[in-house]
């Protein structure tokens, strides 16, 4: 694949809603610019995008796929990115990497809520953005609805670059509305445009030249002295506005019917940006100082990692986007995050798996390496001499969680490096241990992002791991003031055991953890044994008295002991501390805290009445509520123990139309009726385990 100047490049991603089209568009362009010679269907499970064998089984987008083609002396970059909710995070960084995006949506379902999502995605970005009203042959396809839900939804001038000729089974071709030109068919073939639309084409026509001519003030003196705008004027003050994301232009067709598509590419060359019109803000490393980075051969080198697929035979390979100067194979560059040295090796333009090896990437395009040592996603990667670094992606925190064990023996064995290389890939993936239940949690986006990667362990690196509903992290704590004795006296032939404390046990505010002090006067317990004593403590608080959780937010105050001059031992003095915390704290009135999280739910306003309802049965407590252009927000804080399947069942009571985000708030006293049950089903447990 020939190299391209910048202005030459067009990177663009599809997102939309899942099943709106994007992967069959992207089929369709790839037939239509001749880097096909012929089409996959999803169905069928031979498009060039999806080529995973989960993506194949499940027929949806799992991961982002990149997807170059040639087409009228210029290199588009598709980007083809997930429409699942439960894969937000490879939409992030296909938009990361993308200069303007195409927002899929189908003519029939209408707006839905993963274009919402993806549009608000590309508001946070500030990406440029069109639309395309895909499935217009489909029974009840509407393009006209679909415009007034966009208009009525987003806040951006939407205007209509296209019209469509016929609708439902009698779709058959666009209309441009800015050429004036019917393009009819398969095959795109240039018609007169039918009479009934010429009257809505040019009002359409009218406002796009409007808004094409305020972009310029040479354009709008033109323009209100009543002189027509040359076609080449108004795509070039149409790309501007595009560019600048003051208007969003509409397209349709049928990416299945392969109608409207080779206009859609034309498009795609005509008024979209391209990565030369771009200027991306970096820091310097060593300097702090701002920097402005343009796609240009002669500037600094920088690149940033957007997204990365472990291979156990490939390695690693990093997808890369060329922000500024030229990555060539065989190079050095560093890592700005931390300055380590990655070596380049041969470097790829990618189309779905096929590698297509290149001497040089350049500015503004896209390529791929293999095996970099330490580079993730979203790291940038620079030269030596001016270390660079951009804005790192924001990835959206995971939301859903599962404790999860291995299978066998040696799944164990193999457990560690496998989910290393798996989170490498996965940055919306967390895997960590939880101290309070000694259960391994792994955290995602959903049950299906999380399915996906227990199988994608098995698959690529042979582990086997079994999934269950997490424990609850409980914590114990004290309500009052209690002192025990304990001690230790054990004598057995030869040198006995002495260990004798006295300590004082006092609630703490919730959060402040464990202290512990002494008040030994005259030496009743010598100094060389008192950190025995805090020892033994910290040991035995970690099994608390009621459930056996930690015991948390308490002070022990060690005021008086013994010692035998012989028979005392650091060992005797931290048993005599176990013995005095399991006296002592049963008197202090011991309670059970749970976890309470700060739960923020974002859903249209019809379903607000049921997402407070629904926190009300889940012992929350809303906090506030927000409305704003038919959108809710609310609130809660609401226990762990009540949110384990919240990502599910909020799913189920907004028809999916519901986002939430949870992260954790604090400690709070459960309920005595709830918390008898937690106990009696502790000492169950551990009966059945002895």
């Amino acid at each position: 694949m020939s190299t391209y100047s910048p202005d030459k490049i067009r990177n663009v991603v599809l997102v939309g809603h899942s099943s709106s089209g994007k992967t069959t568009l992207a089929e369709a362009i790839l037939f239509n610019t001749g880097a096909l010679k012929r089409r996959g269907l999803v169905d069928d499970g031979n498009t060039v995008s999806d080529f995973d064998p989960e993506e194949i089984r499940r027929k949806i987008s799992i991961n982002t796929s990149v997807l170059p083609c040639e087409y009228q002396q210029a290199k588009i970059n598709v980007l083809d990115a997930p429409g699942y909710l439960d894969f937000a995070g490879e939409v992030k960084g296909a938009i990361a990497a993308a200069d303007t995006a195409v927002v899929v949506v189908d003519a029939v379902a209408g707006v839905e809520v993963g274009t919402e999502l993806v549009w608000s995605y590309l508001d946070e970005a500030n990406l440029p953005r069109v639309v395309f009203v895909n499935k217009m042959d489909r029974e009840n396809a509407n393009f006209g609805r679909v415009i007034s839900q966009l208009s009525d939804l987003f806040e951006t001038r939407i205007i209509p670059f296209q019209l469509p000729i016929g609708t439902q089974e009698t779709f058959q071709g666009v209309v441009d509305v800015i050429k004036m030109k019917a393009y009819m068919g398969e095959d795109g073939k240039e018609a007169e445009v039918p009479a009934e639309l010429r009257e809505q084409a040019g009002e359409y026509r009218q406002a796009i030249v409007e808004v094409a001519a305020e972009s310029d003030d040479e354009l709008i003196m033109k323009y209100l002295e009543g002189e027509e705008l040359t076609l080449e004027e108004i795509v070039r003050g149409l790309r501007k506005r595009i560019a600048e994301n003051e208007v969003v232009g509409v397209f349709c067709g049928s990416a299945l019917k392969n109608i409207g598509i080779r206009a859609l590419v034309d498009a795609f060359v005509d008024y979209l940006p391209s990565p030369a019109e771009r200027v991306i803000v970096g820091k310097r490393v060593n300097s702090g100082e701002e920097v402005e980075l343009r796609a240009e051969a002669g500037g600094p080198l920088v690149a940033r990692v957007f997204k990365t697929t472990a291979d156990p035979y490939v390695g690693k390979l990093s997808y890369f986007r060329v922000l500024s100067g030229t990555m060539r194979s065989d190079s050095r560059v560093v890592n700005a995050s931390d300055g380590s040295e990655e070596r380049i090796g041969t470097i790829f333009f990618m189309r779905g798996k096929e590698q297509l090896p290149t001497e040089e990437v350049g500015p503004g395009d896209i390529g791929a390496v293999a095996k970099l040592s330490k580079t993730t996603t979203g790291e940038t990667l620079c030269s030596k001499d001016d270390p660079i670094t951009v804005e790192p992606i924001k990835f959206p925190n995971p939301v859903y969680s599962v404790a999860i064990f291995p299978k066998t023996k040696a799944d164990l064995d193999k457990m560690s490096s496998a989910l290393a290389r798996l989170l490498e890939e996965d940055p919306t993936l967390k895997v960590e241990r939880e101290p309070g239940t000694g259960e391994t949690i792994m955290s995602g986006m959903g049950d299906t992002h999380i399915d996906i990667a227990v199988r994608k362990l098995q698959a690529k690196f042979g582990l086997e791991l079994v999934t269950d509903v997490p424990k609850v992290p409980y914590r114990e704590t004290i309500t009052k003031v209690a002192s025990a004795q304990g001690r230790h006296k054990k004598q057995t032939g030869g040198r006995g055991q002495f260990g004798d404390v006295f300590i004082r046990f006092e609630p703490l505010e919730r959060g402040a953890g464990f202290e512990f002090a002494d008040e030994i006067f005259g030496g009743a317990v010598p100094k060389n044994y008192i950190p025995a004593v805090e020892k033994g403590l910290r040991e035995i608080m970690e099994h608390g008295v009621l459930a056996g959780y930690p015991t948390v937010d308490f002070r022990a105050v060690l005021y008086d002991g013994s010692y035998h001059p012989v028979d005392s031992s650091e060992l005797a003095f931290k048993l005599a501390a176990h013995l005095a915390f399991k006296k002592g704290i049963p008197e202090a009135g011991p309670v059970l805290l749970e976890p309470i999280m700060l739960v923020k739910v974002t859903v249209p306003e019809e379903y607000m009445g049921d997402v407070i309802s629904d926190f009300n049965t889940r012992r929350g407590r809303v906090q506030g509520m927000h409305q704003e252009k038919g959108k809710a927000t609310v609130t809660a804080l609401v226990p762990l123990a009540e949110m384990l399947r919240y990502a599910i069942d909020l799913r189920g009571l907004t028809q999916g139309r519901g986002l939430f985000t949870m992260e954790f708030s604090h400690y709070d006293i459960v309920p005595s009726h709830i918390a008898q049950k937690i106990i009696e089903q502790a000492a169950k447990e551990k009966a059945e385990n002895e």
